[in-house]
C-alpha cells in the first residue's frame, strides 16, 4: 500500500481518478466523469454554501465518493493511500485558489506551487493540491504536469531535446518552449474552443456537420486540406467562406466541418514555420493526432518534428505527479 498513488486530473468539464503504483507507474484502475470543477462549484454555490458547507469540504466530499468507487472496483481499501490532484482544482472555482508558479519554471518539478492537506476523519487520505504556471500575459493548470512527466520520460530513454515547442492540441491547445531543462514560455491556442463556438452558435452552424468528424475519408482529407491551404490569410474573413461554401455548393456540411478545422489549425500552426532553430514535439491524443499530423506535414515542419503516442502522454501525466508528490516528501 505504501506504493500506491491516487493521481487525479480534475479539468473544467472532465474528472479522472487513477490508482498507481508509485514504483513503476503502473495503472491499477480508474474511474472517469464529467463531473467537472465547474459543475462541482456550480452544485456549491447552490446547495453547499447555502447549507453553511465550505467549498473544500464540498470538493472533499465529491473526491471521495470517487475513491470510493474506484476502491469498489479494484477490490482494493484505499483509506490513508495519498492523492494528488493537478488541473483547475486549484483555481478560483476549485477546492481551494493557490498562486501560480512563475516563468522560467524547472523541469523537475523543484519549482511547483503546491498546497498539502492532511487527511481528517471524513477524508482519510493526505492530499498535494499542485498549482499551475504562469506568464506575464498567459496561464496554464495541468499541462505543466504533463511536461514535467514527459521531459522525465525522454530523459529516461536519452531522448528530451535540449530546446524544442512542445504542443499539446486541445480545447486551449498549448505551445510550450523547453531550453535546457527549463519552461521559458508557453502559448495558449483557443483552436478548440473557437471550431466549438463557430460550429454550434455562430451564423456558421448551419453550414457544418459535425457528425462525422471522425471519419477522416478521401474527400474530407481534400477539404481539411483546402482549409490548412488558407493559414496566413486574414483568419476573421476566411471563417466567412464556411458559410459561402455552402450557401454556393463547394463543400457538403461535414466536409466544411473539415475545412473549417483546417482554418483553426493552420492559423494555430502557421506561426511555427518562423520558429525554424526549436525542435517541434506533438504531444496529441488520439482524436486530434491525425489533424495536427496533417497539418504539419502540410505546413512542411514534419522534418523537425516529433510525435508522441497518446498512451505515452497519459504515461506522463502519471509521472508528472509522482515526481511533484515525491518532491514534498510526504510521509505516506
Amino acid at each position: 500500500m505504501s506504493t500506491y498513488l491516487l493521481c487525479c486530473d480534475w479539468g473544467t468539464s472532465f474528472f479522472r481518478l487513477r490508482l498507481i503504483n508509485r514504483s513503476d507507474y503502473r495503472l491499477i484502475e480508474e474511474v472517469t466523469s464529467q463531473q467537472g470543477i465547474a459543475s462541482i462549484y456550480t452544485s456549491w454555490k447552490a446547495i453547499g454554501e447555502r447549507s453553511g458547507i465550505g467549498k473544500e469540504q464540498f470538493f472533499r466530499d465529491a473526491l471521495v465518493k470517487q475513491i470510493d468507487l474506484l476502491a469498489s472496483n479494484a477490490g482494493i481499501k484505499l483509506d490513508q493511500v495519498p492523492v494528488a490532484v493537478s488541473g483547475m482544482a486549484s483555481s478560483s472555482i476549485g477546492m481551494d485558489e493557490i498562486p501560480y508558479a512563475s516563468l522560467p519554471f524547472a523541469m523537475d518539478g523543484s519549482q511547483a506551487s503546491f498546497r498539502h492537506f492532511d487527511a481528517t476523519e471524513t477524508f482519510p487520505h493526505e492530499l498535494i493540491l499542485i498549482s499551475g504556471v504562469k506568464s506575464q500575459e498567459d496561464v496554464m493548470r495541468g499541462e505543466e504536469t504533463q511536461l514535467i512527466g514527459l521531459t522525465a520520460l525522454l530523459d529516461r530513454e536519452g531522448n528530451r531535446p535540449n530546446e524544442a515547442i512542445f504542443i499539446f492540441p486541445g480545447t486551449h491547445s498549448k505551445h510550450m518552449y523547453v531550453q535546457g531543462g527549463q519552461l521559458l514560455n508557453f502559448e495558449t491556442y483557443m483552436t478548440g474552443e473557437v471550431f466549438n463556438l463557430m460550429a454550434s452558435t455562430s451564423i456558421l452552424k448551419d453550414s457544418v456537420d459535425v457528425s462525422g468528424f471522425n471519419d477522416f475519408s478521401e474527400t474530407h482529407l481534400a477539404a481539411f486540406k483546402a482549409g490548412l491551404s488558407e493559414a496566413g490569410s486574414p483568419l476573421l474573413n476566411r471563417l466567412f467562406t464556411v458559410r459561402t461554401n455552402q450557401l454556393f455548393g463547394n463543400l457538403t456540411k461535414q466536409q466544411n466541418a473539415f475545412y473549417l478545422s483546417g482554418l483553426l489549425i493552420g492559423a494555430e500552426l502557421k506561426p511555427l514555420q518562423e520558429k525554424e532553430n526549436w525542435q517541434l514535439v506533438l504531444c496529441s491524443g488520439t482524436n486530434l493526432f491525425p489533424f495536427y499530423k496533417q497539418a504539419i506535414e502540410d505546413l512542411n515542419l514534419a522534418g523537425r518534428t516529433t510525435t508522441i503516442a497518446a498512451e505515452r502522454i497519459d504515461k506522463a501525466a502519471i509521472i508528472g505527479q509522482v515526481i511533484l508528490f515525491q518532491n514534498q516528501n510526504l510521509n505516506v
